[in-house]
């Protein structure tokens, strides 16, 4: 974990993203907390995330999703050294 990010306000964040039940109360809350930019930033991390784990190239992934090669490299070094937050979710979604 990592020790800069922790403290109340972010566990406060991350205990109401997890009383979240369903996907119009994800996109309710989302829609309040961030702004649609800000939105479409994490969603596409989060796909650039999972085409990277699946072994696409950076032509691939910046010709589908538009995200720079700086967000892409980013990316790719929180899945090879981060805290397999990616990995875990990948798994979780499949089931």
């Amino acid at each position: 974990m990592n020790t800069k990010l922790k403290d109340m306000n972010v566990d406060y964040l991350f205990r109401a993203i997890l009383s979240l039940q369903t996907m119009e109360e994800c996109y309710n809350f989302f829609d309040d907390l961030c702004t649609v930019p800000e939105l479409k930033a994490l969603s596409q991390r989060l796909e650039v995330a999972r085409m990277l784990s699946e072994g696409k190239v950076y032509s691939d992934i910046v010709a589908k999703t538009g995200a720079s090669t700086a967000t892409i490299s980013r990316v790719n070094r929180s899945l090879n050294y981060g805290s397999d937050g990616y990995k875990a979710i990948f798994e979780r979604v499949k089931e």
